[in-house]
């Protein structure tokens, strides 16, 4: 049992940071195809990924399946599109940060009692002083960051509609199909466009698999290891992964008052999931069955708060 709890917390911390360094390293090709060529490229990734594990039987689906599906797909494509540019225009570690907003405010949006109101205020509060005035700000950035939170809370809200119609990961695997198709033009008309080096798409492809493929596969193994509530509750260091990272990598240095405005939003997050754990009738493992009830990536079969993507 020791040994699943730390094999499972490896994986995790291995997703976490292969998630965010896949989303430093597509930035870098930013100045040559921008974000929604690195984009494009990561939807392609996720789609073959997807598809390849998800096996969906199109077939077979009704309207009542189908239309879900469409949505999530629009909300993949949109999701990632916005945070991308977001992480372009205020960095990773904000881009990240407001974006995890999104699974917080589905958690705590039917919730009443007094710890999940205070988790709230205190996210609040980080997010006022992250959008706070100030001569730099870049609200059209921090707009965009908000609009993927907005993306991650539909895409976890349908997620849990397409699990109760769909089993395993059929529905985010079809939906991540037809995202990637609706990419293909795009990427095609960026890539003839602006005519990329070697180097910048290795940065974009790199990108999507780092961010796609091994979070996936990570996440998969992990949700058989470790309780529910617990990979849920891990979901709350992406954030700082990202701003370590984006430090790393791409040089974008956050002021201390950043950092705490950042560490309040994941401590609400975190003790959100904490009192979840506490509430609930105690862990239980997860399986390939149920991992639709849990955070993700944007490409996550299903993310869920026990009711968070990424993606």
């Amino acid at each position: 049992m020791k040994d699943n709890r730390l094999t499972g917390t490896a994986l995790m911390i291995g997703s976490a940071l292969s998630n965010q360094t896949g989303a430093a390293i597509g930035s870098l090709a930013f100045p040559v195809i921008g974000p929604i060529g690195v984009v494009a490229v990561r939807q392609w990734v996720a789609a073959v990924v997807l598809l390849t594990i998800g096996r969906p039987k199109f077939r077979s689906y009704t309207w009542a399946q189908w239309w879900p599906i469409l949505l999530l797909a629009v909300v993949f494509g949109t999701m990632n599109l916005s945070l991308y540019t977001a992480i372009g225009r205020i960095g990773l570690g904000l881009a990240v940060t407001l974006e995890f907003l999104g699974p917080l405010t589905v958690a705590l949006a039917s919730s009443r009692r007094a710890l999940d109101i205070g988790c709230a205020a205190m996210a609040a509060a980080g997010v006022l002083w992250l959008t706070r005035p100030q001569p730099s700000a870049d609200y059209f950035g921090i707009g965009l960051a908000l609009l993927a939170a907005g993306c991650w809370a539909s895409y976890i809200l349908l997620n849990r509609t397409i699990g109760r119609r769909l089993d395993g990961a059929q529905g985010s695997a079809t939906a991540a199909g037809i995202s990637g198709l609706v990419f293909v033009p795009i990427g095609i008309v960026v890539l003839l466009h602006h005519r990329p080096s070697v180097a910048t798409i290795a940065f974009a492809a790199t990108g999507g698999i780092l961010s796609s493929a091994i979070p996936f596969l990570a996440d998969l193994l992990a949700l058989r290891l470790v309780p529910t509530q617990f990979f849920g509750l891990f979901m709350s260091v992406n954030p700082v992964f990202a701003a370590i990272i984006g430090l790393v990598i791409l040089r974008q240095h956050l002021g201390w008052t950043e950092w705490l405005a950042i560490l309040a939003i994941i401590a609400a997050n975190a003790v959100n999931g904490l009192g979840a754990t506490l509430r609930g009738p105690g862990f239980r493992k997860s399986g390939p069955g149920n991992c639709r009830d849990h955070p993700r990536t944007a490409d996550s079969p299903a993310p869920v708060r026990t009711e968070s993507s990424q993606v």
